[in-house]
């Protein structure tokens, strides 16, 4: 197995003939999915996702992938494969295609479907489409391309056979193998035989479920659960579930109809992407189920079910809204049962647990995948992977979207069937020469942070410096000196902001600074920045002591 050493500098030049893989996102986060594919010079990009930001990045709206390593590259770009339609694979594609927008863009019917209303708010217009759907090929430059269903929590996923003359690469994108699956599309396993028997020489595969062991269940196997809900609920039914998540809307719709119950969706992304579903096919929606949510006050609780965003606990979704009783036109109310039909992504835990709290707080009955089986995975587990490695046989496993635990589970896996593996993260380089793939080099590949309108202006430093806001909280400082006496003339003005500061008293601390200026200058130190740092040192110190807290501080010193 390959491991990653830190010591890795820039590749060498890619050997005539060779295969370059860059994995910009996904390997070491579950989103912000990127991997480009270099061959004589010419690229092919493999998703382009988004990562949603977690506690610890204050302000941030999303994470997305580096493209510094490709940015003066752009115009090899033969095209942009997108393997399905959720945000961590497709979300990041608008900003890509703002430094150049006539990108091929390759993917199904309802992935590009999802894609194009996104582009449309980002007033991206004059963009290049290729429908494709399994069993076709399609070649861009050296890569050709074919394409092999795969099943996933969205429909229409597909994963991607790439030739070249350096080899074969199979990109799983996500998958799983339900064997009964809604819509009745499975993954193609015929596909993966085939192509094993030609021969895979690099097997990219989903690492999300690889330390869950057996077999992801079907998506089936929770209707009963959500059956149940409507059964025992005497009022109103709140579902919360992915805006892309197309099989349980379906399921909620189904079960809706049988108990006379109205359907609404909650939630900008949830109307828009069901009425693209509805109108390409693959949602059913009853006659005479589906309702205005504005239309919800005039109908008994017993009768409406809501569909909503926010099953992860973001903050400016619907159902946080709906938790926090601020939202427009729903408000929460004893007796309500409120089922989140998803799973938890990693690092959204708090978030959702809080979104839990408030809608107990006001008397709903909150259903989730800890007390009911009311989601299952989108992504094979050890068994599925397993059974994959024996079917395609590969000479080497890539693992790839997932976190290091994830792959490294998954690396394991490949291992135990007798498949060599390289095991890489963000950043490294793998080349696949003369059928064999080796890590041969890193460049530099961090996150890139949205925040509001800005993009790439935030670093780490300022998040830090949010954190400490957030947590530490803020005290600024003024103090006004006489330029001919040396002496404090006015001040100091101390301004704290924070929960850990609010109400503290500074009286005690004044004086100090008052004593620490006057023997400053005495010393002969009449600088302003020396002054100021005579102030920071002082207030620092009897914070640190009075509340063990580590604000920001910002000292000012005026001369008059």
């Amino acid at each position: 197995m390959s491991h990653y050493h830190p010591e890795l500098s820039a590749p060498p030049a890619l050997p005539k003939g060779a295969l370059r893989v860059i994995p910009l996102g996904g390997l070491g986060d579950v989103g912000r999915n990127m991997t480009v594919f270099e061959y004589d010079g010419r690229l092919l990009i493999v998703d382009c996702g988004v990562l949603f930001p977690e506690d610890h990045h204050p302000g941030v709206d999303l994470i997305l992938p580096d493209f510094d390593a490709i940015r003066d590259r752009l115009d090899a770009v033969e095209a942009l494969v997108l393997t399905h339609g959720h945000e961590d694979h497709i979300g990041a594609t608008p900003y890509l295609l703002r430094e150049r927008g006539n990108i091929p863009l390759v993917g199904s019917k309802l992935t590009l479907a999802l894609l194009d209303s996104k582009l449309r708010e980002h007033r991206l217009k004059e963009t290049v489409h290729h429908v494709v759907s399994e069993g076709e090929k399609i070649t861009f430059g050296p890569f050709e391309l074919e394409f092999v269903a795969v099943n996933h929590s969205i429909p229409d996923a597909l994963a991607v056979a790439i030739r070249t003359p350096a080899g074969l690469v199979l990109h799983t994108g996500d998958f799983k193998m339900d064997q009964l699956p809604l819509d009745g599309r499975i993954t193609d396993l015929r596909a993966f035989a085939r192509l094993g028997e030609e021969g895979v020489d690099l097997f990219l595969t989903d690492s999300t479920n690889a330390e869950t062991p057996g077999f992801t269940p079907t998506e089936k196997s929770i209707t009963p659960a959500i059956q149940q809900v409507f059964r025992e609920s005497s009022q109103r039914i709140i579902v919360a579930c992915f805006a892309s998540h197309i099989h349980r809307v379906q399921q909620v719709l189904d079960t809706a109809v049988a108990h006379q119950r109205k359907v609404a969706y909650v939630g900008r992304s949830m109307v828009r992407n069901m009425a693209i579903a509805k109108e390409l096919g693959y949602l059913t929606v009853p006659p005479g189920v589906l309702v205005d949510a504005k239309e919800l006050a005039t109908l008994p609780p017993e009768r409406v079910v809501l569909i909503s965003t926010g099953s992860q606990g973001e903050p400016m979704s619907a159902l946080s809204r709906i938790a926090q009783r601020n939202h427009n036109f729903v408000h929460i109310e004893e007796g309500d049962t409120v089922l989140l039909a998803s799973s938890l992504i990693p690092g959204n835990e708090n978030a959702v647990y809080r979104v839990i709290n408030g809608l107990a707080r006001w008397g709903a009955r909150v259903v989730h995948k800890g007390n009911a089986l009311v989601h299952v995975s989108g992504h094979a587990s050890a068994g599925e992977l397993l059974y994959c490695y024996n079917i395609v046989q590969p000479r080497t496993v890539m693992p790839v979207h997932g976190e290091i635990r994830h792959l490294k589970a998954n690396a394991e896996l490949a291992q135990a069937t007798g498949a060599a593996v390289v095991l890489a993260e963000d950043g490294l380089v793998v080349d696949l020469v003369d059928g064999v793939a080796s890590i041969t080099g890193k460049v530099d590949c961090g996150y890139v942070f949205v925040d509001g309108t800005s993009v790439g202006d935030i670093t780490e430093s300022d998040l830090k410096d949010r954190r400490i806001l957030g947590e530490e909280g803020f005290i600024s400082v003024i103090v006004v000196m006489d330029s001919v006496s040396g002496k404090v003339a006015a001040g100091p003005e101390i301004h704290a902001r924070g929960n850990a500061l609010e109400g503290t008293n500074f009286d005690d601390v004044r004086r100090q600074i008052v004593d620490a200026l006057d023997r400053a200058v005495a010393d002969g130190n009449t600088d302003a920045y020396q002054l100021q740092q005579t102030v920071r040192r002082v207030i620092g110190r009897w914070v640190s002591g009075t509340h063990r807290r580590r604000p920001m501080i910002i000292p000012v010193v005026i001369e008059a």
